[in-house]
């Protein structure tokens, strides 16, 4: 038996009326009202899955919010982390890493097995990933990665999207798919996410992307809020400590004006309703 609750449209025009109409229609961040229901729900533990991602046999069967992990952990002094870059695959680069130290990427690590209790797990995707849209243009590459290079996590920033991926709820409570940002929606999400300390394990592949077909050079001018601004908020965010305050006031610094507004509203509504 599958129990599943679909939210149709007038259903989130009556529930959700004023978070409907500050996202809009027809964008990826309406996810963000399912967000909304599963808190409202009591959910423990959320999956947020793009619709051209195919579940494997072992989809959902291993997961490790709020379990004590033992992980590859890479230790680095520097300001972001590839974790795409240290599996089979070591040409590629995850989508929203920023470019400017694409030279730099992974060059200074320290490996070692630790344990850590993670808040999110974000894993892999065989088939065409979720690297780069420059990457993307060059290599066209069809992915199968290797499962001994899981699970991992690091000290630092690193990329995560919301295509396979899962929140514990204190997470979710402080995560959006931020809209009107292009394709640093979900990913400048989860570096809101790792600047509060909240942390992220990356775990073996569990679904196959059969990618929609997408125009990949306007991937590419989406991403160009990522490629020019996503090194300054980080190297802004990596003064924080963990406090939510001041990552939402650098964030605002980057943010456009319609996208202040619906980050402010719709983190002060799970505040205030969710708590």
């Amino acid at each position: 038996n599958v129990n599943v609750k679909y939210l149709t449209p007038e259903y989130q025009e009556e529930h959700f009326k004023e978070m409907s109409d500050l996202i809009g229609w027809n964008t990826i961040s309406r996810r963000n009202i399912g967000f909304l229901e599963a808190l409202k729900n009591n959910s423990e533990i959320i999956a947020s899955v793009d619709d051209d991602n195919i579940p494997l046999d072992n989809w959902g069967k291993n997961i490790m919010i709020g379990k004590s992990v033992d992980v590859y952990y890479y230790e680095t002094d520097e300001l972001a982390f590839d974790p795409i870059g240290v599996t089979n695959y070591p040409n590629l680069w995850h989508r929203g890493f920023p470019i400017q130290i694409l030279n730099n990427r992974n060059n200074k690590y320290k490996i070692t097995k630790k344990t850590i209790i993670p808040d999110i797990q974000a894993d892999f995707w065989n088939g065409d990933p979720d690297i780069d849209a420059v990457c993307r243009l060059e290599h066209k590459p069809m992915c199968f990665f290797d499962d001994k290079f899981f699970p991992l996590s690091t000290n630092t920033f690193s990329p995560f999207n919301s295509q396979n991926t899962f929140f514990s709820a204190e997470a979710l409570k402080k995560y959006m798919a931020i809209p009107f940002i292009g394709r640093m929606d979900d990913i400048w999400g989860g570096y809101y996410l790792e600047s509060l300390g909240f942390k992220v394990v990356y775990n073996k592949a569990t679904v196959f992307q059969d990618r929609n077909v997408q125009n990949l050079t306007k991937n590419m001018t989406m991403e160009y809020i990522g490629y020019e601004k996503t090194l300054d908020l980080l190297k802004k965010l990596r003064l924080n400590n963990n406090c939510d305050g001041y990552s939402f006031n650098v964030f605002s610094e980057f943010l456009p004006d319609n996208t202040k507004t619906t980050m402010k509203y719709y983190l002060e509504y799970i505040e205030n309703n969710y708590s």
